[in-house]
């Protein structure tokens, strides 16, 4: 998926260009609130959206209200807007708004397996968020990341990926309520503190563990597509940052992570002793400790029995 603003922008619409400052003060609320939502920087949203619509300006852009490029494929069900890129006739998807346009464009990113390593990544991480979108293909062009990283310090960008729901009222563009069940991001903290820790509670929303990690409760009959649906993750996110089966049901009350897992716990605790009922993966979603390292950590072999009493090490 190239920017491709170069062909679309022919006289007719160059005599009302909106400026770059026009298109951020714009948008630039859309893009935080897709951002507490999705996990995708908002530098990386406008850079992106700037670079690929030529800051609004193209005839994708005015016409079907598609900042990002992105075409119809066999999945898309609604308008289409037909023109000439790569090839002739090429098809290309129409937007209610451009809000939707942003939230298409970061569903796209995490719905798709060969971004994931990006929401691992700090949302201030910027310049390995550009580099990594080259990386994974989503340009051809080898000075991708550089035209993105441009753009963002040209604009000071990165001042809204520090950005909280608190600010959203004094940023410019059209307000968007921010639902706490949507918010689900990987590598979406700022650096905040941990609102609550990894144990069940009633609240529905999205939660933050003591060791910085975004988590749903499951709720009654929940399964791996249901957590999915409703925090906007691919099920094989949910899959792979819990240690589920695919399908499986999900017990109520159980904790889901919408993140990886860490390498070890951040909190002060250093160890956990083993009760009745225990087992190491219980206490990796206790912790929020990836299963692999606690297993590397205590040394101790893949299936290997834990006793009731026993110290398993957490750093």
């Amino acid at each position: 998926m190239g920017f491709i603003f170069g062909m679309l922008v022919p006289a007719a619409f160059s005599q009302t260009r909106q400026t770059p400052k026009q298109y951020i003060e714009r948008y630039d609320q859309d893009a935080v609130a897709e951002m507490l939502k999705s996990g995708v920087p908002a530098s990386i949203t406008l850079s992106q959206g700037m670079l690929e619509s030529d800051y609004g300006n193209s005839k994708l852009a005015k016409e079907a209200k598609n900042h990002f490029g992105i075409k119809c494929h066999s999945t898309w069900t609604g308008g289409r807007y037909t023109m000439d890129d790569d090839a002739k006739d090429e098809c290309f998807r129409v937007y209610n708004s451009v809000y939707e346009s942003f939230v298409d464009h970061s569903d796209f990113l995490r719905r798709n397996r060969r971004y994931a390593f990006l929401f691992e990544l700090k949302r201030t991480d910027y310049k390995g968020w550009a580099h990594g979108l080259k990386k994974a293909g989503y340009a051809t062009n080898p000075k991708y990341p550089e035209l993105l990283i441009n753009i963002i310090e040209a604009n000071n960008l990165d001042r809204f990926d520090k950005m909280e729901k608190g600010d959203l009222k004094a940023l410019g563009g059209s307000s968007k309520d921010i639902d706490d069940n949507h918010v689900a991001s990987s590598g979406a903290s700022s650096g905040g503190k941990s609102t609550s820790g990894s144990k069940t509670s009633g609240k529905k929303g999205v939660q933050m563990s003591d060791n910085n990690i975004k988590y749903v409760i499951a709720e009654q009959n929940e399964t791996t597509e249901s957590v999915a649906k409703r925090t906007r993750l691919g099920r094989w996110q949910i899959v792979a940052y819990n240690g589920f089966q695919k399908g499986q049901a999900i017990p109520e009350g159980t904790v889901v992570y919408l993140q990886p897992k860490r390498g070890s716990f951040k909190g002060e605790q250093t160890e956990h002793v083993v009760k009745n009922g225990d087992t190491m993966w219980k206490i990796s979603q206790q912790y929020g400790v990836k299963l692999n390292r606690l297993y590397r950590k205590n040394k101790l072999k893949k299936g290997d029995p834990i006793k009731i009493g026993q110290k398993i090490r957490l750093k």
